[in-house]
């Protein structure tokens, strides 16, 4: 198959997957009861504990009130230009091309202190080079109707100052309704340094975050805080994030830092709420490393969203297309090729051509996943025994097939249907996602991705009996990454593996 146990190298091992249970208790309780830690139990088939669909929630600080400000400001910059400078339909395409430049500078990201004077160097260039280009593509066009450079300058400048008075007004909106109805927050973190964020969030509510708890997964028995509850399990932080309806939670240092941190990203995120990532103990100034600029901040702290990769419609949208317009020409590409394996299997391995096999995609949905049969098998060991190439129940075609992923041609319909994309974490059955997210950290978070038939770990050599904790960490930095580069940069590299296997090569 194309996943394998991960092998005894102090990475988590293929044993029976043990765990460790925390006892519930009352949200904001002076007592908790101790962790209970079970012994190790046998995995069983159960199925993988299907992801919740983030909900959607309606946030006042969403980008819609600045998309409006900027389109507004490159419409009246447009039209108060000279008489007969610029067309009437050109306003539409710059202000366009003017929010796609903001959102290339990351002008549109959440920030908890927006302020229209700081974007104000980033602002300047986007329209510097808007402006600039404007008159490049009119003068192309219509060389009568060239723009002159004092036109340009007058653009410019005019943009600019529409453009930071508009987003300067939302800002001031968005401060006095942040003030009057703040949003529940959780402090995600241990020790002083949460306590310390959660203080600055209560005493300045123009942040318009209300701390409800302060969740610390490494909290003592008995722990607790004299303003604020203490969570120390998760589900208590899962029963105060329902309780109290919230929607943002502020991690005092990065998630991946600790494993029981990071598996409250999943919990935050199945809920919709908003991440982010303070830093208390000021670690960008004592190392002098530089904070991305237009910073935020919290009362002083360093502060920047935490984003799940993809997280805009548009990038999610472009990956689909994409993958839909490749698979359809590679389908049509390579029908000789896969109508020939599938001859080679009838005739060596008898009827029943193409194999399939429940396997687990986005957000935990399962789907019917299409492969070349190589072997045979029942469908209970299939579902829950791994092979690998060179079994000795399978066929010289169906190794051949094994060896040159040409038995996973057929999930090119499977692309096409919507389970999966080219290009993402590989699949697995029910029984060992089951298994795998109890015992190595990060693997649950693969699947915040549609799943692919070939990425970052399989290019890398992390496929047929190699370590699982490797194929995660591959997985969750593909998706933190993500780019329509990088899947295109994956491809040629799959495909150029292919073709070294095809003429010998290594």
């Amino acid at each position: 198959m194309d996943s394998a146990p991960a092998r005894h190298t102090g990475q988590g091992g293929t044993g029976p997957a043990g765990g460790s249970a925390f006892a519930p208790a009352p949200v904001g309780g002076s007592r908790r009861s101790a962790t209970a830690i079970h012994p190790p139990r046998g995995p069983r088939a159960d199925r993988a504990r299907a992801a919740v669909r983030p909900r959607r929630l309606r946030r006042r600080d969403g980008v819609l009130p600045l998309l409006t400000a900027d389109a507004l400001a490159a419409v009246l910059t447009a039209t108060a230009l000279p008489a007969g400078a610029l067309p009437a339909v050109a306003a539409p395409p710059v202000a366009f091309l003017l929010a796609a430049l903001h959102a290339q500078a990351g002008l549109y990201r959440p920030r908890l202190a927006p302020s229209a004077l700081l974007e104000l160097p980033a602002l300047a260039g986007r329209a510097a080079v808007l402006w600039c280009g404007t008159g490049a593509v009119v003068a192309a066009v219509d060389p009568g109707r060239a723009l002159g450079w004092s036109v340009l300058l007058t653009a410019v400048c005019l943009q600019v100052v529409l453009t930071c008075a508009g987003r300067g007004f939302v800002n001031l909106l968005h401060r006095r309704t942040a003030v009057r109805r703040p949003c529940s927050a959780l402090v995600v973190g241990p020790g002083a340094g949460a306590a310390a964020v959660a203080a600055a969030l209560h005493g300045r509510p123009e942040f318009g975050l209300c701390p409800v708890g302060l969740a610390d997964t490494a909290a003592a028995d008995g722990t607790d805080s004299a303003v604020l509850p203490v969570l120390a399990t998760h589900e208590d932080i899962r029963r105060a994030v329902i309780q109290n309806s919230v929607g943002h939670a502020v991690f005092t240092r990065p998630p991946e830092a600790d494993e029981r941190t990071a598996s409250l990203v999943r919990l935050f995120h199945d809920h919709g709420c908003r991440l982010w990532l303070a830093d208390p103990a000021g670690t960008a100034k004592v190392t002098g490393m530089r904070v991305a600029h237009p910073a935020d901040q919290l009362w002083g702290y360093a502060v920047q969203p935490l984003l799940p990769r993809p997280a805009r419609p548009l990038e999610r949208w472009a990956k689909r297309g994409l993958d839909a317009l490749l698979a359809l020409v590679a389908l049509v590409a390579a029908a000789p090729v896969m109508a020939a394996c599938a001859l080679a299997v009838r005739i060596c391995d008898g009827p029943g051509v193409i194999f399939r096999q429940e396997r687990v995609g986005l957000y935990g949905r399962p789907f019917t996943l299409l492969k070349f049969r190589t072997l045979r098998a029942d469908e209970h060991e299939s579902a829950t025994r791994w092979t690998v190439a060179g079994d000795r129940g399978m066929s010289r075609v169906g190794s051949f097939l094994r060896k040159s992923s040409l038995d996973e041609l057929p999930q090119l319909w499977n692309v096409v249907r919507g389970d999966m994309s080219l290009v993402g974490p590989r699949p697995e059955r029910p029984f060992f996602v089951a298994k795998f997210t109890t015992v190595h950290p990060g693997y649950e978070a693969r699947h915040r991705m549609p799943v692919g038939i070939t990425g970052l770990a399989q290019i890398n050599g992390l496929r047929g009996d190699t370590s699982i904790e490797d194929r995660a960490r591959f997985d969750n930095h593909y998706i933190d990454t993500w780019s329509l580069w990088q899947d295109l940069w994956i491809l040629a590299r799959t495909a150029a593996s292919f073709f070294r296997f095809r003429l010998g090569g290594s």
